[in-house]
């Protein structure tokens, strides 16, 4: 579906040096057909919850292989293992599917992956996987932002035509730093401002300065579309529209806040050149091996 890289029209231009209005997007939100009924509202509001998507036995298994990980000496030394600046502790695992053979069996199940497919009405590949972890006391946020944002500048992703999904390995409450969403915000496209720096995803990925939005921004989504949070028991997800905007705040609680962060991508959008990046992300974070989930 992607143009060549020398005839393509950008229809979602980002990181200007001036401003630029605000964009109403022109491609569909839901591109197949839904069959799962917790997926009904997905076309309005932009996401859905899928309670139960894991059971507790899943729940406790999972969280015992992300233990595993986070404690393997050799893995921290590795570049797809992300820490917090200031304790030091693990933020977040990328390309955790080909390091775990356990994540890399749930991508392929149905229940997972189907639900990709039935939003981006064609076969799915895995864009991005990671493990989330936000610490007690300590677990920083992420501040509002558009992935797709991020996605189309920096990766080459033509359209918004991928979904996230982010399934609780503990609960979700309102106070440990739980995402909130704007419902219907994934309607807008916000472009941002200022140059994209060389290799500007190693400090992205703890602390993103460049492809957010401004506070005016935040202001008129807020105002127009209003604030939701996802807060469910361990084993819920969350499936959301790669565009919808989004964050968390810090987590000062005692309470440890982790997920299974899995991005699914149609394979009629495949990656091409950035559109307002010198060099594209490496693979482990923006994967370019487009062959489908099965």
């Amino acid at each position: 579906m992607s143009l060549s890289d020398n005839t393509r029209i950008d229809r979602y231009r980002t990181r200007t040096t001036v401003g630029t209005p605000h964009l109403e997007r022109s491609d569909p939100t839901v591109w197949g057909e839904i069959g799962t009924p917790s997926l009904s509202n997905f076309d309005s509001d932009g996401f859905a919850v899928v309670d139960a998507l894991l059971d507790p036995f899943e729940v406790s298994d999972f969280a015992t292989e992300i233990d595993r990980l986070t404690a393997d000496p050799e893995l921290l030394l590795d570049e797809r293992v992300i820490v917090e600046r200031a304790s030091n502790q693990v933020r977040s695992i990328f390309e955790v599917h080909r390091i775990s053979h356990m994540i890399a069996e749930l991508v392929r199940e149905s229940r997972i992956a189907g639900l990709a497919r039935q939003i981006l009405g064609s076969d799915v590949y895995l864009h991005q996987s990671r493990v989330n972890l936000m610490p007690g006391f300590q677990g920083t946020g992420f501040y509002w932002h558009s992935d797709f944002e991020t996605w189309h500048a920096e990766d080459g992703m033509p359209t918004p035509r991928a979904v996230s999904l982010s399934i609780a390995l503990t609960d979700n409450y309102p106070f440990n730093g739980s995402l909130m969403l704007m419902p219907g915000s994934h309607r807008t496209f916000v472009p941002c401002q200022g140059e994209t720096p060389a290799e500007h995803y190693r400090d992205s990925l703890q602390d993103q300065q460049i492809g957010v939005p401004t506070q005016a921004d935040i202001t008129e989504l807020a105002s127009k579309y209003g604030i939701t949070q996802f807060t469910a028991p361990a084993g819920s997800a969350l499936l959301f529209d790669s565009n919808i905007m989004h964050g968390s705040s810090a987590n000062i609680t005692p309470f440890p806040r982790s997920n299974i962060f899995l991005v699914f991508n149609s394979v009629e959008n495949t990656l091409g050149t950035p559109f307002a990046a010198q060099q594209p992300r490496p693979e482990y974070i923006a994967s370019r091996d487009f062959t489908p989930v099965h």
